[in-house]
């Protein structure tokens, strides 16, 4: 079994020695990285629908920090909503939440015969609560998320979407052997994917 394990971290680290990845002693990058990487999350948010509230509820929602390519992502999960959706009601009683991104959703993990849960298959858990953006970061959100989604333009007009994003308070990363690493949003934002 310890073979097998050394067996995994050498094949990591000779994977982000190639640049594939950002090494796992660079937590905050490798968050910006997985972040950029993924179209879509696990948003979770406390219930406030009759017979689950108070109750955790996970939904999967398209998002985006930038257009695709190197170096254009923010950082920030930018979301396109209507309050029609289940849990934009419960975020419309309690807006905190978490958001869970992970490197299995590309070709990544597969290419690595990597399985979900493994830990080389990088995940990121971000705590934090969801809002509306002002209608200047509504032009970066539009320009973030139809790059990705180009789909989002034409869904129907009379549902009332609106752009947010996920405002980050805590960040957790697990890429690598040995438990999750806590990385703070000062980390995070001042590196790059």
């Amino acid at each position: 079994m310890a073979g097998l394990s050394l067996l995994f971290a050498a094949s990591a680290l000779l994977l982000a020695a190639a640049g594939a990845i950002p090494p796992p002693e660079e937590a905050a990058r490798m968050a910006r990285f997985v972040l950029h990487s993924c179209d879509w999350g696990a948003l979770a948010t406390l219930s406030a629908q009759e017979g689950l509230r108070g109750r955790p509820f996970a939904n999967i929602f398209s998002l985006s920090d930038g257009p695709p390519g190197p170096s254009r992502g923010s950082g920030v999960p930018y979301l396109y909503l209507t309050d029609m959706e289940i849990s934009v009601q419960d975020l419309e009683v309690n807006s905190n939440a978490s958001l869970t991104v992970s490197l299995a959703q590309t070709p990544y993990c597969k290419r690595h015969k990597y399985d979900p849960q493994n830990p080389l298959c990088a995940h990121i858990i971000f705590a934090g609560s969801v809002v509306k953006v002002n209608d200047s970061e509504a032009v970066l959100a539009k320009k973030a998320l139809f790059s990705r989604h180009p789909e989002m333009e034409t869904w129907p007009k009379d549902h009332n979407w609106f752009f947010a994003k996920f405002n980050i308070t805590n960040i957790w990363v697990l890429d690598y052997f040995g438990g999750l690493k806590i990385v703070t949003p000062e980390e995070y934002y001042s590196v790059k994917p």
